[in-house]
């Protein structure tokens, strides 16, 4: 288990929390996920995440279950925008910025490759 430490360096916390994150996602079976490190690119976060869900039911199981995990963990209530459609699910942690999609949603929206600049390839489109 993965936990952010309270008395942790503030960089400290922010890897923590990444790591938690992260790890949370993969046991939920999250699919393509990707971390793009923001520092020197923007302001609003550290990270982002992007990952993807099977379904709606998926994303939004994916999302409730991370947000419980964040608060259980570090104890900072996060921002959720998107939960009812759920065809695209934006977390809010703060230093961690998390984006799921259903898989046509994020290939047609393709954040990888705004946030990357041209780093990450494009998303194949799930037929």
């Amino acid at each position: 288990m993965i936990a952010a430490s309270k008395d942790a360096a503030p960089a400290n916390s922010v890897d923590a929390l990444h790591a938690l994150i992260l790890h949370q996602l993969d046991e939920d079976q999250a699919q393509e996920t990707i971390s793009i490190p923001l520092a020197g690119k923007s302001s609003i976060a550290d990270h982002m995440v992007i990952a993807s869900g099977r379904s709606t039911r998926h994303v939004s199981a994916i999302a409730d279950k991370l947000a419980q995990r964040i608060k259980q963990e570090t104890g900072r209530s996060v921002r959720i925008e998107g939960l009812p459609n759920a065809d695209w699910v934006l977390i809010d942690s703060g230093d961690v910025i998390v984006h799921l999609f259903r898989p046509e949603v994020r290939s047609f929206y393709n954040l990888e490759r705004m946030w990357s600049f041209g780093d990450a390839p494009p998303v194949a489109a799930v037929n």
